[in-house]
């Protein structure tokens, strides 16, 4: 069970690290919308699209000194076959609108949106972030991702979408051009006379010419550069050749890895990747997205993990994860019972539209059938429980803080992007993200493993990241990299 990580707590109990001072464990608030890994049904559960419920969130991890706020972002209302999903009726707020208004009523913490490299063009999408970063004192970040099927891309342009390899290509040279136009202006391009509100400019100043095979580009670029120099950018990458991509490219990258010799082994390859592009060790920070429940004791955070995964796991959501594996409808089968005893469809249109796809179709019904022989008849649900687990973390207060910060001083990471089990627009609410920020916070700073006040006025600062020289590029790395790094 992928609650169950065996993390050595000795080293969240020693003050110093080898002699070192302690690292500072790296938090974020992350609201992943309409989705299943959230008890959205739950009493005291929130509006996933107000925006009470995001402010209240922001402004709570802000309470809780966290580095950022992450928002993903959905481009298409999924379907079922010609039904609509009944998480997405309640819409899906584009993230930009949404971070905005947060940067009005917070005054640290990060702000990171997901915004698609497939369906924007690069001046409009450096302008949104550049102004985003204005607005907030240099507090922007952007998380880089792809389109993944036609379904998305018709609400775009005729033709769906790109052929993944050009989807890739673009992506790489995306990032770049958004660089350039960042850098279009000087620091000290900009003198501003308060008294008259008028502006003195270098003739030069914002000028872009961008020419490659993707885009051919030249203007000026209307905003002044970051605050922080650049906004932060985030990628995800677990290949290879998607760690290079990511080292040369990212600020932040998620891990997908929990268990700590696996996390180990990628934070200490990804590092020696990032050296071996010219950057400094310790410069693109290493975070994974981790669940959590907290009780009074550990039988009964035990209790709660199955409580929470079978709520979380409703025969609907088994059904829908089990109809993208064998790509039909699944709905005369007895999910929580059966494994379908039909072969997944590999020819025909999809089934289920709108969601990722990470399977190997028939590789998983392969799986799943061994499975269930292996446990003597175990059902369908019963893998989707053990394989997509969302809860790394359980227990009291004390044992979670110890774990979290275990794992960070282990070099497993450098912090986490942390998703309460309910989303809640006020305190009071249980397993929402205040009794993360009321009970294990305090515990991470009285060991001088979290901050107590922010010591920055931006998001790379209180991150721990250099400010980019102006005009600084990237290697190129397209092919697999790209893709592996990217996927949305």
């Amino acid at each position: 069970m992928t609650e169950h990580i065996s993390v050595d707590t000795t080293a969240a109990a020693d003050p110093t690290r080898d002699g070192k001072p302690r690292k500072q464990i790296i938090l974020a608030a992350h609201i992943g919308g309409v989705n299943e890994h959230t008890l959205w049904e739950a009493p005291g559960a929130a509006s996933q699209i107000a925006f009470d419920t995001f402010k209240h969130i922001a402004q709570t991890a802000e309470r809780g000194r966290f580095d950022y706020f992450f928002l993903a972002e959905g481009l298409a209302v999924r379907q079922r076959g010609n039904e609509f999903f009944d998480h997405d009726i309640v819409g899906r707020p584009n993230t930009l609108a949404v971070l905005a208004a947060l940067a009005a009523v917070t005054d640290h913490i990060g702000l990171i949106g997901t915004l698609n490299s497939t369906f924007n063009e690069p001046l409009e999408l450096a302008r949104q972030f550049a102004s985003l970063d204005q607005v907030s004192h240099g507090r922007a970040g952007w998380n880089v991702v792809t389109s993944f099927e036609a379904f998305t891309g018709a609400n775009f342009r005729r033709g769906g979408y790109l052929p993944r390899e050009q989807r890739y290509e673009r992506a790489e040279e995306f990032v770049q051009a958004v660089k350039q136009l960042w850098d279009s202006w000087p620091a000290d391009a900009v003198v501003a006379d308060k008294a008259a509100g008028q502006f003195v400019r270098d003739a030069n100043v914002g000028a872009f010419g961008h020419h490659g095979r993707q885009f051919d580009i030249h203007g000026r670029f209307t905003v002044p550069r970051s605050p922080q120099g650049r906004p932060v950018i985030v990628q995800a990458g677990v290949s290879g050749q998607g760690r290079d991509f990511a080292a040369a490219n990212a600020d932040v990258i998620f891990s997908p890895f929990h268990e700590v010799s696996q996390a180990k082994a990628f934070y200490a390859d990804v590092n020696q990747r990032l050296e071996e592009l010219g950057r400094q060790r310790g410069d693109l920070k290493i975070i994974p997205a981790v669940g959590y429940v907290l009780a009074d004791s550990e039988a009964e955070a035990r209790d709660k993990v199955v409580y929470v995964r079978e709520q979380i796991f409703t025969p609907k959501t088994v059904r829908v994860r089990a109809e993208q594996i064998w790509n039909r409808d699944l709905s005369g089968y007895d999910l929580t019972t059966d494994i379908p005893d039909v072969e997944p469809d590999l020819e025909a249109p999809r089934f289920i539209n709108g969601r990722t796809y990470h399977w190997d179709r028939s590789k998983a019904v392969a799986d799943i059938r061994a499975f269930a022989e292996a446990r003597g008849g175990a059902s369908l649900r019963d893998w989707f429980l053990e394989t997509e687990g969302r809860i790394q973390f359980a227990g009291t207060p004390q044992q979670v803080a110890d774990k979290l910060d275990a794992f960070v001083q282990q070099d497993a990471s450098d912090g986490f992007v942390i998703a309460p089990p309910v989303l809640a627009d006020h305190a009071g609410v249980a397993d929402s993200l205040d009794e993360f920020v009321d009970k294990v916070v305090p515990l991470l700073q009285e060991r001088g493993s979290l901050r107590t006040e922010y010591a920055g006025s931006t998001l790379r600062s209180n991150l721990g990241l250099p400010v980019p020289e102006r005009g600084a590029t990237s290697p190129s790395i397209f092919g697999r990299a790209a893709q592996d790094a990217l996927v949305g």
